[in-house]
């Protein structure tokens, strides 16, 4: 097995929907982003998957979460855009685009800080 991942950021806001402190109020994270593609096997060219493509693949959704209100975003009407929610529907909508019989998406961290973040896989 390979993991394979790049590191990317967005920056918007947000706000918690009915939580109990501060972050009830609107507020913004310079997000920190790492996608991780797990290869069972590699290619003709010894790769499991080419950056270039996953780069491509993860940059199209952090251009549609940057500099945005993510609680305007329809992906959070109904919910709200915590960091689980966030990287849950980042590996959600990667995985039309990133699976193939050698490759698919293994996990997504999301950090709202240096030192807060969350990690989303499926069980």
């Amino acid at each position: 097995m390979y993991d394979i991942f790049t590191r990317t950021h967005f920056s918007s806001g947000h706000h918690l929907r009915n939580y109990p402190g501060n972050c009830e109020r609107p507020h913004g994270h310079n997000w920190h982003v790492e996608v991780t593609v797990r290869a069972t096997e590699l290619d003709e060219l010894g790769m499991g998957i080419d950056f270039k493509a996953l780069k491509k693949a993860v940059n199209v959704i952090m251009e549609d979460l940057d500099h945005r209100d993510l609680n305007e975003h329809p992906a959070f009407q109904n919910k709200n855009p915590s960091s689980e929610n966030i990287a849950a529907y980042i590996f959600e909508t990667l995985k039309d685009s990133l699976t193939c019989d050698r490759y698919r998406p293994y996990s997504v961290t999301v950090c709202e800080t240096e030192n807060c973040c969350v990690t989303y896989r499926e069980g």
